[in-house]
């Protein structure tokens, strides 16, 4: 059994594993033992469970990393025994009971909402249900806006969608109650307002950093300083 936690990556919507490609190698050098599985994107208490099954199938003892929607996913799988610590990056930070649309809902409306597009896709034995992704025009502006623009090109190009199901399932659990927690804010995050960002994390008494500029896609634009976050937690909890 290792003692020096595995961390495992949740990226968020309209993003896949990659976007963790630059804190990866950070994590790397220094022995870090790390994984990124992809995240489904088919619903809170869903993606959750797929979440916890990774988290629970690694020996040793296991940190959680959320980007965005990973938070909320990583705030509930957090609960899986072998979780020592979570790490919310630009990330929703729920509370039990509570769905993003609520935690949204409190504060001024970011642009990522009035650039969301609809798309629908096939259910076994059900109606077409509603997915969204951001509209590849306001791409770069919502998502990555300190990223160079030949990347947000591919980035907008690649992006996978949410399920818009997602934004009204409730949390089943807030492992931040048991679990010490550390939080990113990216502080010109125009997908999700940072004062969504502050009050989840303030609300977890987590441990805190904040990165004056930084993009929603502050993983991929400063992949250093994540890491660095993520270094803490791992060291805390080793």
């Amino acid at each position: 059994m290792s003692t020096t936690p595995t961390v495992l990556l949740v990226h968020g919507a309209f993003a896949d594993a990659a976007g963790w490609s630059g804190v990866i190698a950070e994590l790397q050098r220094d022995g870090i033992p790390v994984i990124a599985p992809p995240n489904p994107l088919r619903g809170l208490a869903s993606d959750a469970a797929y979440v916890a099954s990774v988290a629970a199938q690694i020996d040793g003892p296991v940190v959680l990393v959320g980007h965005s929607y990973g938070g909320a996913l990583i705030t509930v799988a957090g609960v899986t025994e072998n979780v020592v610590g979570l790490v919310y990056v630009a990330a929703y930070v729920l509370e039990e009971g509570e769905s993003l649309g609520e935690l949204q809902g409190r504060f001024p409306l970011s642009p990522l909402v009035s650039n969301l597009k609809q798309w629908t896709y096939p259910v076994p034995g059900g109606e077409p249900a509603a997915e969204v992704t951001i509209a590849e025009d306001a791409f770069p502006s919502v998502f990555a806006a300190d990223v160079p623009a030949e990347v947000t090109k591919v980035l907008a190009a690649a992006q996978r969608p949410l399920a818009a199901a997602a934004f009204e399932e409730t949390a089943a659990a807030a492992a931040w109650r048991t679990k010490p927690s550390w939080a990113l804010i990216a502080g010109a995050d125009n997908a999700i307002n940072p004062e969504v960002e502050r009050f989840g994390a303030k609300r977890a008494d987590a441990t805190v950093v904040e990165i004056e500029g930084a993009s929603h896609a502050v993983a991929v634009s400063r992949p250093k300083e994540v890491a660095d976050l993520i270094r803490t937690a791992v060291r805390a909890t080793s």
